[in-house]
């Protein structure tokens, strides 16, 4: 069988050994003689992967105690709804940083709930996407949270530092789904930080979120339960039957993580990996990238090519290499390299490799 390696933006590959392990546990589970889907969520044995995965997570993001981590339904969309609802009044004020197609959707969701407000936009500076400077736009302390994401997939945008408030009062919620658990992260800058499941953490299906406990318990009282913080809180994310073999995959990343050495060790494989992209996306001028360096994915490199009639040759040429789901999102074009923690090294490579090679013969 020829190595495939999946380069799509999500739902996204898995790591090997956890798929192999979930192969090798799939009709057997701990010798229950049944699968994990077939558990009761509310029984003993589940109750455990609930409780290991969340403890996994609590050690590699270093979420303080004074935080809670739910594990949800509605993916990242879903948190566009349930973050208004749950920690701003009625009436209230969201301000928003626009980097891309997700913090832009959060935005148009927030304003059926609250009186929005966009701060600063990407914009094009000499051809390339840059994000406003934190030092031209401030957050009001009469905002009741700020609004950001810290990755864009569509574009290829990601930003490394974090906003800050005047006087920290202003909850920062950020929607990490496409780069959480790709470095070590300072909870305690965040109010909320939500994430859809599909890139860094397992299967689709799933929503983890982190909140602040101090911003449990303030929800609307029209919240909808399934999204309400607090009832999910008190139920340990079993306010209803959750996901759960979507969460006991989760915890296989987890652990998974933790053999690899951590988030320290992933960030460095990620600055490897996404630096060799780059690389030979720079190299010529037969590929071209529209971020602006200090703004550059390192989870989503996107990339066109210079003469754009060679896109559909790049793709199935590609495709036949074992090089699949390079196709860029449909509102920009071009070509999309998602890179995520379960994307090993030696794909990066066959994938320059290949690039290199492409130039060669067409450039």
């Amino acid at each position: 069988m020829q190595n495939i390696f999946n380069f799509s933006a999500g739902p996204a590959m898995l790591p090997k050994e956890v798929m192999q392990q979930a192969q090798d546990e799939m009709l057997n589970w701990r010798g229950l003689g049944t699968s994990v889907m077939e558990v009761s969520h509310r029984g003993k044995p589940f109750i455990e992967v609930a409780e290991k995965a969340e403890a996994d997570l609590r050690e590699l993001l270093s979420i303080p105690c004074n935080y809670t981590v739910l594990f949800m339904q509605g993916g990242g969309r879903g948190q566009f709804s349930a973050v208004p609802m749950n920690i701003s009044k009625q009436g209230g004020v969201s301000q928003h940083l626009l980097t891309g197609q997700w913090s832009v959707s959060a935005e148009a969701e927030a304003r059926k709930y609250t009186k929005t407000e966009i701060l600063a936009e990407s914009a094009l500076v000499d051809g390339k996407i840059v994000v406003p400077d934190q030092t031209l736009w401030s957050i009001s302390d009469q905002a009741d949270y700020f609004h950001y994401c810290t990755n864009e997939t569509v574009d290829g945008v990601e930003i490394d530092w974090v906003p800050k408030s005047d006087n920290d009062a202003v909850p920062i919620v950020a929607d990490m789904s496409s780069n959480i658990l790709s470095k070590p992260l300072n909870i305690e800058e965040y109010g909320v930080i939500y994430a859809g499941a599909q890139k860094n953490i397992g299967p689709s299906g799933l929503a983890l979120v982190i909140v602040r406990n101090d911003l449990i318990g303030i929800e609307r009282e029209q919240t909808p339960s399934i999204f309400n913080y607090q009832l999910q809180a008190k139920s340990g994310s079993m306010y209803n039957t959750p996901p759960t073999f979507s969460w006991y995959l989760a915890g296989l990343v987890f652990e998974w993580l933790k053999t690899k050495g951590g988030l320290a060790k992933m960030a460095q494989r990620n600055q490897e990996k996404s630096e060799l992209l780059y690389q030979q996306i720079d190299s010529t001028g037969f590929y071209k990238n529209n971020v602006h360096e200090s703004f550059r994915s390192k989870m989503n490199v996107t990339f066109q090519l210079q003469d754009s009639s060679l896109d559909a040759m790049f793709l199935e040429q590609a495709e036949s290499h074992g090089l699949v789901a390079l196709k860029g999102h449909r509102a920009v074009g071009g070509m999309r390299a998602s890179i995520y923690n379960a994307m090993p090294l030696e794909g990066v490579q066959a994938l320059a490799g290949f690039m290199k090679e492409f130039e060669r013969k067409h450039g």
